[in-house]
């Protein structure tokens, strides 16, 4: 194990990012067996860059580096909501493909999730708020308050990343099967009987 890297001793890390042309959230989970652990998470401030452009390279150099520090199997994050703005929308798309590229560039898998679907995974609840969904993390991943970040795009990021963990920890039925019923009348042997 090199402990140079800081998430060495994880089977498994998930980066999560919530794209932003303000301010980017990113949360990195590191996961032995079923359990995540929060690695680190916070905030890349880009609203003291005047240029859009200035934001899209420094989302794409700091993606990198916290790519290239933590190095993530995969990379989960929050697609574009949809909303009445279509410039904001624009920019947000951009910081958001720009963070998929330094991703890419290293090769990392990717995964997006609606903010909907983020907040239903962690809350149980679509509609729940940035706060209801830190609170969650918090207990969930047991977060000490003082780790809580004051800008909840962080927790977002995070959100985005135990998303996709429970995501990716869910039974898949077998290519042929049409319905579990199918598919458990295809394999009586994965049937336990308690």
């Amino acid at each position: 194990m090199n402990k140079d890297i800081p998430t060495a001793q994880y089977e498994r890390v998930i980066m999560g990012i919530d794209p932003g042309t303000n301010v980017m959230g990113y949360g990195v989970l590191g996961i032995n067996g079923k359990r995540p652990e929060v690695v680190v998470m916070g905030v890349i401030q880009l609203n003291k860059l005047e240029s859009h452009y200035l934001r899209l390279n420094r989302i794409f150099q700091r993606v990198t580096g916290l790519v290239d520090q933590y190095l993530p199997d995969e990379l989960a994050i929050e697609a574009p909501f949809c909303g009445k703005n279509v410039q904001s929308m624009l920019k947000l798309g951009r910081a958001q493909g720009v963070a998929m590229a330094a991703a890419l560039a290293r090769d990392i898998p990717i995964a997006e999730y609606a903010p909907l679907s983020i907040k239903q995974s962690v809350t149980g609840n679509g509609g729940a708020s940035k706060e209801q969904v830190a609170n969650m993390l918090k207990y969930i991943l047991k977060i000490p308050q003082e780790r809580m970040p004051h800008l909840l795009d962080a927790t977002d990021a995070l959100a985005a990343a135990l998303t996709h963990f429970y995501e990716t920890g869910k039974p898949q039925m077998e290519k042929g099967a049409k319905s579990w019923a199918q598919f458990l009348a295809q394999n009586p042997d994965r049937i336990v009987k308690r």
